[in-house]
């Protein structure tokens, strides 16, 4: 029993890492960066090369300036290879078509 329900929490685990948390995305090439116009956030993004198998895919990383400068990814779509990045206020960032209202959305193409 105990092996058993090791066995499917690790397994739980191991998709969870794999489908759902953005924070273990590979890191990529730098793209570019825009500053929202209050100055409270920067969107940095970054381009990733798949190998041979898959396609280039392009990661946002939002960094917090008034908050030591941590950051969070909320932005990871494949098939593309540059980040058009528009602040619409504050608060709403528009990369390569998608509107976020940050800090609290995030947009990641594995579960649309």
């Amino acid at each position: 029993m105990f092996v058993s329900l090791l066995f499917i929490a690790l397994g739980s685990y191991g998709v969870y890492c794999a489908f759902f948390d953005m924070n273990r995305l590979p890191t990529g090439e730098f793209l570019s960066k825009k500053t929202s116009p209050d100055g409270k956030y920067t969107l940095n993004t970054y381009v990733v090369n798949g190998g041979a198998t898959t396609s280039y895919a392009v990661r946002g990383e939002l960094v917090f300036n008034e908050k030591n400068n941590k950051s969070k990814n909320i932005y990871w779509n494949d098939r593309e290879e540059i980040a058009n990045i528009t602040w619409t206020d504050n608060d709403t960032v528009m990369i390569n078509g998608q509107e976020l209202d940050v800090p609290h959305q995030k947009f990641d193409f594995r579960h649309q």
